[in-house]
């Protein structure tokens, strides 16, 4: 999940990610993931395609660090103050889906005060 405070900052947060993947990384790490035996990565692919150009494969759904990850890799992204991320995760609900992984990009990094000896 990428929520933020407005949607704006959580799609633009989800395309951070990738932002300074290029073009021939995404392409080398696509023809890699084709010669795998998944059917969950052959889904992936189905996804995105290969391309940045529709990654927001379902209202609220972005499948972008798939380009670069293997792996089922998709988000919900949206905003806190009109629960749209909530709201998706209702609908999966209405769908008969009980059970979420949720895993997420970046991790945090603690950075440590430099102490002058």
């Amino acid at each position: 999940m990428i929520v933020r405070e407005t949607e704006s900052q959580a799609w633009d947060a989800a395309n951070d990610l990738i932002r300074y993947v290029d073009d021939s990384a995404i392409a080398k790490t696509q023809q890699a993931y084709a010669r795998m035996d998944s059917e969950g990565q052959r889904r992936m692919k189905e996804l995105h395609n290969g391309s940045r150009k529709s990654l927001e494969i379902s209202p609220n759904l972005w499948a972008g660090i798939g380009l670069v990850r293997g792996g089922a890799g998709t988000a919900l992204v949206g905003d806190a103050d009109t629960d749209t991320v909530a709201q998706r995760m209702l609908e999966y609900q209405e769908l008969g889906i009980d059970t979420f992984i949720f895993s997420g990009y970046p991790h945090l990094v603690v950075h440590q005060p430099k102490i002058a000896v």
